[in-house]
């Protein structure tokens, strides 16, 4: 066990060293992380889950609930993501983040790219360093249109990429 535990770990390693230059191109300034340096950069496919509620004016519309997605480096899933928002690896590092800052998606049918600092942390590996989340190359996610009825859930395909920086 201590071997598979040591390759993927050292996978893991691989694949933030390797990771895509996301962190280095132009953001908008209200995601934009200046001082920090990327632990790691991943491709997230999944969904985002809605779920039809009251609003204060009692109509029914959908509210976000949690993201739901597989998170790949390379093509290979090396963790997931879910509801905190949380982001857990298979080397066993996890981190929970709060949101910072937004800036709109690409389209109108895009979630919006996000800063998030880490509130939490547990587990040791990869992610241990890590300070603050960013969202970017979001597609999809967003979900518009009536609910019928309370209680009832629904989920909206989409792909982001998560950025994991420390600061230096």
């Amino acid at each position: 066990m201590s071997t598979i535990k040591f390759a993927v770990s050292s996978m893991l390693l691989l694949a933030a060293m390797a990771g895509p230059a996301s962190a280095a191109e132009t953001l908008p300034e209200a995601i934009a992380a200046a001082g920090e340096s990327v632990v790691l950069s991943v491709h997230a496919e999944g969904a985002q889950v809605y779920e039809c509620k009251a609003t204060a004016d009692g109509k029914l519309a959908w509210t976000f609930r949690e993201p739901i997605a597989t998170l790949l480096s390379e093509g290979k899933t090396i963790g997931r993501h879910y509801a905190g928002p949380n982001w857990e690896l298979a080397d066993s590092s996890a981190v929970v983040g709060k949101v910072i800052g937004n800036a709109p998606g690409a389209t109108p049918a895009d979630i919006p790219w996000l800063k998030l600092e880490v509130a939490s942390r547990r587990g040791s590996g990869v992610l241990t360093p890590v300070t603050t989340v960013q969202r970017i190359n979001t597609r999809g996610g967003k979900l518009d249109g009536a609910c019928d009825k309370a209680g009832d859930f629904k989920s909206a395909p989409y792909s982001a990429d998560y950025v994991f920086l420390r600061k230096d």
